[in-house]
């Protein structure tokens, strides 16, 4: 065939093939941002929440709900979506028991689902990654992620309400 190259592996030589990795999760070779399609593109835990969410884009204040929160990011839901690159202040409130102060995060849009009246079972809003976190703000994060998920902390202590 044109552009294959015949192999002359040596007498008593085996080829062998390479394992094929079905399921890119399970795998411990990165996957490029790019490649990332579905379930693959999600490296950290997301847990579902219903958290008030205040956010700033330009001059204008909203307010939404996050409806997931990970390490990384949040899914707001909104039927009126910033577009993908806008940079966002955003302001939610921390459960009572750990603290129940609010937390003031950079976060970037990087997907939308736009509104779909038509679709009722899609979930219009916007992902939104976390931008330039301190250490504390990503501590806090981490903590509301395990107190929602039922999580044991770093210490073996069981956080939340399980």
């Amino acid at each position: 065939m044109a552009g294959e190259e015949d192999w002359d592996l040596g007498p008593g030589a085996v080829e062998e093939m390479p394992k094929r990795v079905k399921d890119r999760r399970r795998s411990l070779t990165p996957v490029s941002v790019e490649a990332r399609r579905g379930a693959d593109r999600r490296i950290h835990e997301r847990v579902l929440v219903d958290i008030e969410v205040d956010y700033k884009a330009d001059e204008t204040f909203l307010f939404a709900y996050i409806t997931d929160i990970s390490a990384m990011g949040i899914f707001v839901r909104t039927n009126n979506p910033e577009a993908e690159g806008t940079r966002l202040n955003l302001f939610f409130g921390v459960p009572q028991e750990l603290g129940g102060h609010i937390v003031e995060v950079e976060g970037e849009v990087i997907w939308v689902n736009p509104f779909r009246p038509n679709e009722p079972t899609r979930q219009p809003g916007m992902g939104i990654q976390f931008v330039d976190l301190t250490s504390q703000q990503r501590d806090t994060v981490m903590k509301m992620v395990r107190t929602f998920a039922y999580l044991d902390d770093d210490d073996g202590q069981t956080v939340g309400n399980s």
